[in-house]
C-alpha cells in the first residue's frame, strides 16, 4: 500500500469539551459566514478547525478526481462544499471540508439553500481530511446526520466508510457510488500528485478511469 508521509502540519484544531448543543449553534450565529474556521459538533464536544495548506492541497485535490469521475460516467452532481449541516434532534452539526448530492442531485437541483430539520435529504458523500492526532471523531457525526458514505484520509491513509441499517458505519475497500474505485488507489494518486504534479496525475487519472468504463 502507497503512504503519503507527514511532514508538515495540515490543520490546527481545538476541542472544546461540556459544550451545549444551544450554545454551539450561537457559536454559528455568532461566527456568521465570512470566517476559515469550520466546526463540528457530537456529543457536547465542539471542535474548532483551521485548515493550513497541506489540508486544503489535498482537499481541493479530492475534489477534483470526483469531479473527473462523475464526468467521465456521466453522473449528475452537485458539490456542496463546507456547508453547515446540522440536525436539531440528535444535536450533530458539521461543516465538512467538502460534501456532494449525487444520488440525491435530481432532489436538489435548482435548489440554494439546505436545511435538514425541514426533511432535506443530507450529503451523499462527505469528505474529511483528519491529519491532527486530537481531531473530533466524526464517524458518529455524520452517521448521526445520516450520511450514506464518508471518506476520511489519515494523511497516510484514506479510509471509506458506508452507513449500515443500524446507522453506524462499516469500513469498505472500495466506494459503493465508483465501485470500481478502491481507497487504496486514492491513496496512491495523493501520492503521485506530489511527485508527478497534480495536472499530470489527473490526466492519467482521466486515462485510468475511461478505461475502467470500457472494460469487460
Amino acid at each position: 500500500m502507497t503512504q503519503v508521509l507527514v511532514e508538515k502540519p495540515a490543520e490546527q484544531r481545538i476541542l472544546l469539551h461540556h459544550i451545549s448543543w444551544q450554545t454551539f449553534k450561537n457559536i454559528l450565529m455568532e461566527s456568521g459566514t465570512d470566517r476559515r474556521t469550520r466546526f463540528a459538533y457530537c456529543q457536547g464536544t465542539l471542535e474548532i478547525m483551521s485548515p493550513l495548506y497541506r489540508h486544503e492541497n489535498i482537499n481541493r485535490f479530492i475534489d477534483d478526481l470526483i469531479r473527473t469521475m462523475t464526468d467521465e460516467l456521466d453522473i449528475g452532481m452537485s458539490k456542496g462544499g463546507s456547508t453547515t449541516l446540522t440536525r436539531d434532534d440528535v444535536e450533530a452539526g458539521a461543516e465538512p471540508d467538502s460534501c456532494y448530492y449525487i444520488q440525491s442531485e435530481p432532489l436538489m437541483r435548482g435548489r440554494e439553500t439546505i436545511d435538514l430539520n425541514a426533511g432535506d435529504p443530507p450529503p451523499d458523500l462527505v469528505i474529511e481530511i483528519d491529519i491532527s492526532t486530537n481531531s473530533l471523531d466524526k464517524r458518529g457525526l455524520y452517521a448521526g446526520l445520516a450520511v450514506k458514505e464518508f471518506w476520511r484520509f489519515t494523511g497516510a491513509t484514506m479510509q471509506f466508510f458506508v452507513l449500515q441499517p443500524s446507522g453506524a458505519y462499516q469500513s469498505v475497500d472500495q466506494s459503493p457510488t465508483f465501485p470500481w474505485f478502491p481507497a487504496d488507489k486514492l491513496t496512491e494518486l495523493l501520492a503521485d500528485r506530489l511527485e508527478l504534479g497534480e495536472t499530470q496525475t489527473l490526466r492519467q487519472f482521466r486515462a485510468w478511469v475511461e478505461q475502467q468504463i470500457v472494460a469487460p
